[in-house]
């Protein structure tokens, strides 16, 4: 018996999308491999997926999804999901994707203006040029995590009134 899930698993429209998805995700800099996992994620009804079901559905090797979908996980575009009793790697997607990418975003420009504020902390008297650049690169981080802040604010605002004309 073929389920609608099962049909869609197959269908050509699933597939052209991860595909347009994956070179739009190539051209924006990103491998291709995450903009076709991410994709996947994307369009699959399953609360979550394997690592071998993606191996298998984008034609990838073990190694290829498993860097990829660490890669992924730093990002923020998706998390692991453990099942009870079973040992296989299984990947979901938030359904607000974007706003959870903003979010590890945020903690990523956290990670920066630390190094910076370290290599400021440790330069020598007299390096007037690399403390100036350390010193602008940190100020933009933090600029740049605040600004996140209040991007995230909004995009939650925006988000909640298209759901209630939605009706969600």
């Amino acid at each position: 018996m073929t389920t609608d899930d099962d049909a869609w698993e197959e269908d050509s429209r699933r597939a052209d999308f991860v595909e347009q998805f994956a070179l739009l995700r190539e051209l924006a800099g990103s491998p291709r491999m995450e903009g076709r996992v991410l994709g996947y994620l994307m369009v699959s009804n399953k609360p979550y997926v394997s690592s071998a079901e993606l191996a298998r559905a984008l034609s990838a090797s073990a190694g290829s999804i498993s860097s990829t979908t660490r890669r992924l996980i730093d990002l923020g575009f998706i998390a692991r999901h453990a099942v009870p009793g079973d040992r296989s790697h299984y990947f979901k997607v938030d359904d607000d994707v974007w706003g959870s990418f903003l979010a590890g975003e945020r903690r990523s420009l956290g990670k920066q203006r630390q190094i910076f504020e370290d290599m400021l902390a440790e330069l020598p008297e007299g390096m007037d040029g690399p403390r100036k650049r350390l010193r602008n690169a940190r100020n933009y981080m933090e600029w740049l995590a605040s600004y996140h802040r209040k991007m995230l604010a909004d995009w939650e605002d925006y988000k909640g009134k298209l759901d209630a004309e939605e009706g969600e």
